[in-house]
């Protein structure tokens, strides 16, 4: 449940120009060069749900959405502050296995330079944490220290959504709503997930093994995968949403390899780690933005349970700071990016002093997961899911004195756009760079039909209201006698009429285990989104990097929620089966190693990948923040091939 219907570059867009459902979000905006610290004023689109707001004479140029949204967003300044890059943590190295210790505090640091000072809980002191670099092979011991201390930092509202020129979310202040009490007294309980390692369960940062104050998660990363841009943030059971809120968000965390070594890519302050979200702030008594960190979000009314809208900010932060500035060399630069937002998506437009694109400057070369065989030419787009990750490089040679911006352009963008200006300086000599034809010469693209027999997971997402959608384990069974709907069978039926039957193995966490797998295994895993609209379900296995192999786009009318029998819990399944109408196109960047999926509305995504290295419990969840604490995130385990095989329950085990 949420405000997009696509995950295209094309359907992002479309609200940057035509008002849509949910709001009509999406916006282009013009910051005049040399302007940045000068006032806002802000002009219209062509959309007739924009308006313009009259500034100060000379001010710079932003669109915004409305009136009301320029007087209250726009009190922070686009581009006053210096972008900050998080700095390097130092593990020491002796006897073979590297060792670092990540202390969790509470400071206090300055977000915006036109907003007080913002307390945070964070790693080692830094908002987003410090980058953690190691080498493929290395074992890396970290030992991540809970010394967090005071109250919870973060003012939780929920209320009621009510018509009006701006959704409430887009507003800074809690809106005459009550603070959630229970929020207010959570404890200092955290855990940290390191998204993307392949490594044992015990060290993956299970949910429910958070720490209190004063002691210490232990965890040791092996580090033998490919070179790619893994992260870490926080995973507590039931608090993630909150948790992250707080500043325990996002630290990036670069494994190299001698394959990107002989690449020789933009390296030292040439690569720049950029981690995207968004916040929302507190207001005082005259209405201004006082820095407290708010988590605010609202409820759709007249539903069979509560079912909310997952949290959006207005504020976009780079690197923990608010619309932020780099000042960078007319020279090639790497940028490794990663949407740290719980549900936004981004859709980063190039564009000039003008508001105009900059095409044939930005070239994706490796995603989630790993480098991308050949660079893709991304012309002046990146998209990226919450959890995704994109390694960018952009080349500014030429473009000396100019002055260009990323923002966002998806159609629910916050109602001030921006999100990074490049101030491009001048240099005689800068290093030397052209771009390779071929990244990964390693990399091979996974045939299906080549691999041995394998397990085929599906997991199903039931549509958002008049309950909170759901997240279903299915298990493929022979068509059941009797009429249906029954509860949790889901039928398909392909474009030559075959149909398949489901059953509903698990849909709450505490169900019993469903899905048991082999170290060493391929598996097919199949993601189905029975949303009507809404931005796109990012799906994420732990230790699992896999490869996407179709999208289907689906009729899911079939589908439909009722009553049953000795139940206050509403059912829900197939009458008739669910249509498979067409493929859709997978977007070049998505054909890469991969960790986590976008799965759009009534869309089905096949994923293959590999179980290597790692071994225990683990989850598998959506990656918006609000939906795997609530309904969308269920528990696997993976043991040792030998042992799998030693299971009495499964084929040819027993003793």
């Amino acid at each position: 449940m949420s405000d997009q219907p696509s995950i295209s570059r094309r359907s992002l867009l479309a609200g940057a120009t035509t008002l849509g459902v949910a709001g009509g979000y999406g916006l282009h905006a013009v910051l005049s060069p040399g302007t940045a610290a000068a006032p806002i004023r802000a002009h219209t689109t062509h959309a007739p749900a924009f308006e313009a707001v009259a500034r100060e004479p000379g001010a710079a140029t932003v669109f915004v959405r409305t009136a009301a949204a320029a007087g209250d967003v726009l009190q922070l300044r686009p581009y006053l502050d210096r972008l900050r890059v998080p700095p390097r943590a130092r593990p020491r190295r002796e006897h073979g296995l590297s060792t670092l210790t990540i202390t969790m505090r509470a400071v206090t640091a300055r977000l915006h330079a036109d907003m007080p000072p913002t307390t945070l809980w964070a790693y080692d002191g830094h908002f987003p944490g410090p980058t953690i670099e190691v080498r493929r092979g290395e074992r890396l011991r970290v030992t991540w220290a809970n010394a967090l201390s005071g109250a919870y930092p973060v003012t939780a509202v929920q209320l009621r959504a009510a018509p009006g020129p701006v959704p409430v979310w887009d507003l800074p202040g809690r809106s005459g709503a009550t603070p959630r009490a229970d929020v207010a007294a959570l404890p200092p309980w955290t855990v940290v997930h390191l998204h993307g390692a392949h490594t044992g369960g015990g060290n993956d940062g299970w949910a429910e093994n958070a720490i209190p104050p004063g002691a210490a998660q232990l965890a040791e990363y092996a580090n033998d995968q490919r070179s790619a841009a893994l992260w870490y943030h926080d995973h507590a059971m039931h608090i993630t949403r909150f948790n992250t809120m707080t500043g325990l968000t996002a630290g990036m965390y670069l494994i190299r390899d001698d394959e990107e070594r002989d690449l020789d890519l933009p390296s030292g302050p040439y690569e720049i780690p950029l981690v995207l979200c968004d916040r929302n702030f507190d207001t005082d008594a005259d209405g201004r933005v006082n820095g407290r960190l708010l988590h605010k979000i609202t409820e759709y009314p007249q539903q069979t349970e509560t079912v909310v809208r997952s949290f959006t900010g207005p504020y976009t932060l780079v690197n923990g700071t608010v619309w932020p500035y780099a000042e960078i060399k007319p020279a090639w630069y790497r940028f490794r990016i990663v949407n740290a937002s719980s549900i936004r998506p981004y859709l980063l437009r190039l564009v000039d002093e003008q508001g105009q694109p900059v095409p044939g400057r930005v070239f994706q070369i490796g995603g989630d997961a790993g480098l991308l065989p050949a660079p893709v030419p991304i012309g002046d787009w990146v998209l990226l899911t919450p959890a995704e990750r994109a390694d960018v490089l952009v080349d500014f040679t030429g473009l000396e004195g100019r002055s260009l911006r990323w923002v966002d352009a998806s159609f629910i963008a916050s109602p001030v756009p921006e999100v990074i200006n490049f101030r491009v300086g001048g240099d005689r000599r800068p290093p030397r760079f052209t771009l390779p034809s071929a990244i990964s010469t390693s990399f091979e693209q996974v045939d299906p039909a080549a691999l041995p027999e394998h397990r085929e997971r599906l997991v199903l997402i039931t549509p958002a209201f008049p309950i909170n959608a759901e997240m279903w384990e299915m298990e493929r069974i022979d068509a059941p006698p009797g009429p249906l709907p029954a509860d949790g069978i889901v039928q398909f039926e392909d474009a030559q009429g075959q149909v398949t039957t489901y059953r509903r193995l698990a849909r709450d966490y505490p169900d019993p285990v469903a899905f048991h797998a082999a170290d060493g295994d391929w598996e097919t895993w199949r993601f189905v989104s029975l949303e009507g609209s809404g931005v796109p379900h990012p799906m994420h296995a732990h230790g699992f990097s896999f490869q996407a192999q179709e999208r289907l786009r689906l009729d899911a009318s079939g589908f439909r929620y009722f009553t049953t029998s000795g139940s206050t819990r509403l059912g829900g399944g197939t009458e008739r089966p669910i249509k498979i109408l067409e493929a859709k196109a997978l977007r070049p960047e998505e054909r890469g190693w991969k960790d986590v999926i976008a799965v759009g509305f009534r869309e089905m995504i096949t994923t293959v990948g590999r179980f290597t290295g790692s071994v225990g419990r683990f989850m598998h969840h959506c990656h918006i923040y609000e939906h795997e604490d609530h309904k969308m995130m269920r528990p696997f385990v993976v043991l040792p091939k030998q042992v799998a095989a030693m299971d009495p329950h499964g084929p040819g085990g027993g003793h």
